[in-house]
């Protein structure tokens, strides 16, 4: 129903920073939860962080002291501020909304980190 568009993705030297975009269609403050995934090549999609409605975050350990979640409601856009990046944060990064009526996945941005 909503449509996410991604960018933000590039190469980067490990230990520089990068910030990821998502552009909803709609308003996000009717969208209950939007997230970030990644995959890396050849393994399985992991999430990395939610945001709710409430703006209430949710970031998994691996990345909690090095990324940041965020949004503007007025944008209609949701953020991934990555610092401090490694060689293992190199993959495909995706956006996604959910609510119960429906839920959507944007096209992916690719991250590569080089050391």
């Amino acid at each position: 129903q909503v449509q996410l568009v991604e960018s933000g993705g590039g190469l980067v030297q490990a230990g520089g920073s990068l910030r990821l975009s998502c552009v909803a269609s709609r308003s996000i403050g009717s969208v209950n939860v939007m997230s970030w995934y990644r995959q890396a090549p050849g393994k399985q999609r992991e999430l990395v962080a939610t945001i709710n409605s409430g703006g209430g975050t949710s970031i998994v350990d691996s990345v909690k002291a090095r990324f940041t979640i965020f949004k503007d409601n007025a944008k209609n856009t949701m953020y991934l501020q990555m610092n401090s990046l490694k060689p293992e944060d190199t993959g495909v990064y995706y956006c996604k909304s959910w609510t119960p009526k429906s839920s959507s996945w944007g096209q992916g941005t690719q991250v590569t980190v080089s050391s």
